[in-house]
């Protein structure tokens, strides 16, 4: 019996450690006695993930996040659950590389999007938003799908579905913590109908009782490739040629080109100064692909994006800030410009982790082809979008977790005379990482 046991435990240790191969079957104890434990091992080793080889590394992580929200639009109000967005919902990610020489690696990303409802496209009228990427009911799509090949000296070069250069680049400088619940990017009200103060939506020529015919919206349409955004104007994943350069001395530079056609170039620097920890980007990108651009060609959209942030280390007081200029040369002239501001304090006040409080500021001014207002057969040179907000963000170390609690207020203003109502959410979410 002791030799048995001792087996089983071998065996059983094999098995948790993750070190059975892929031809492995549960360990020949012997004898009816120890059955039970032979079947037991069995179904550990069916049930354990393996890798497909031991030349290739395989990393399995992700999050899952999710969030309660409560709006008021000024004429109704409720209460939804959703996700936190496409491209920032619950996701599962596998990476992994191999060495080919010393100094050189080869790898790959594959990143799994799973959206329950999307707050991207949830309005008054429709509380379980689809996919608002790939425009089917909610699900699992493919966000990220593809291989690289990296060397110490001269960088990355990656080809597939990917984040080109200059996605989220002025979002990603935020190393406040409070990036999630608190971006430049409409995500929870991007759908949403603005109404006039008589109730109504606008829609197109006639006023309208159902969000899903409105086409003035808190999104807007100030990012014409993304839809609405705000910010953020090139930030959705695409088939793309990426290259991202070594870091030197805090400075690194990223170029993409792909689709039909789309390029970005992306300056990005990171570093500390005495007390004070820094990161600023700058990032230019550029469309002439008509599949984004209404369908029509021979039109090209320009995006310029930058953003910085600063903290003190010793206070923990921090400042981010972003600023974006989206240009579309259709019928005239049409663009958008877009502030945002955000500061607050980072400490770790109880032993669960960091807490950071922050308020926050943004103004988009839309103007020409695809402002709001226009797309609605209003007569107006601009309309502009003010958003107001203060939250807290309390970081949980031994579940990998943050939580939230965070309240906005917006209001519109399409210089037309017609008055709009304004809009209030408080929303409170969590994201756990594994």
């Amino acid at each position: 019996m002791n030799k048995y046991s001792l087996s089983a435990l071998v065996a059983a240790g094999l098995v948790a450690g993750g070190l059975t191969t892929s031809s492995a079957s549960a360990a020949d104890l012997g004898g009816n006695c120890c059955a039970d434990l032979e079947e037991r091992i069995a179904e550990l080793e069916a049930t354990t993930a393996r890798k497909g080889n031991r030349k290739v590394s395989l990393t399995v992580s992700g999050w899952v996040g999710q969030q309660v929200m409560w709006w008021d639009d000024g004429a109704e109000s409720n209460a939804y659950v959703t996700d936190l967005g496409s491209t920032l919902g619950s996701h599962v990610k596998f990476t992994g590389q191999a060495t080919i020489l010393p100094g050189w690696t080869a790898g790959y990303v594959l990143h799994i999007e799973a959206i329950g409802s999307d707050s991207l496209t949830t309005n008054q009228n429709r509380a379980d938003g689809p996919n608002a990427l790939t425009g089917t009911a909610n699900g699992v799509s493919t966000l990220q799908s593809f291989w690289f090949i990296k060397s110490d000296q001269l960088g990355k070069v990656s080809v597939g579905k990917q984040s080109d250069a200059a996605d989220n680049a002025a979002i990603l400088v935020d190393g406040s913590g409070s990036l999630v619940p608190a971006n430049w990017v409409a995500f929870d009200v991007n759908s949403f109908g603005i109404r006039t103060k008589g109730g109504q939506f606008v829609g197109a020529g006639a006023f309208t009782n159902n969000a899903n015919n409105a086409v003035v919206k808190w999104g807007g349409a100030y990012c014409q490739s993304a839809g609405g955004a705000w910010g953020d104007c090139f930030g959705v994943p695409r088939n793309t040629v990426r290259y991202d350069s070594p870091t030197f001395g805090g400075f690194s530079v990223s170029a993409s080109w792909g689709e039909d056609d789309i390029w970005a170039i992306t300056t990005r620097y990171a570093g500390e100064w005495h007390d004070f920890k820094v990161a600023a980007v700058a990032s230019y990108a550029e469309s002439t692909d008509e599949g984004l651009n209404a369908g029509i060609q021979n039109v090209t959209q320009q995006y310029f994006q930058a953003g910085g942030y600063v903290e003190h280390t010793p206070t923990g007081l921090w400042l981010y800030g972003a600023y974006g200029h989206d240009t579309y040369d259709f019928d005239g002239s049409g663009q958008s410009e877009t502030w945002y501001l955000k500061g607050g304090i980072r400490q770790r006040w109880i032993p669960l982790g960091h807490t950071v409080a922050y308020g926050e500021y943004e103004h988009i001014k839309g103007s020409g082809a695809f402002d709001a207002s226009q797309l609605a057969g209003l007569d107006s040179t601009h309309d502009t979008t003010k958003v107001w907000g203060l939250g807290v963000v309390q970081e949980i170390d031994a579940a990998a977790m943050s939580i939230w609690l965070k309240y906005r207020h917006l209001d519109y203003d399409d210089n037309s005379g017609v008055q709009y109502d304004n809009f209030d959410y408080v929303g409170m979410g969590a994201l756990i990482n594994f």
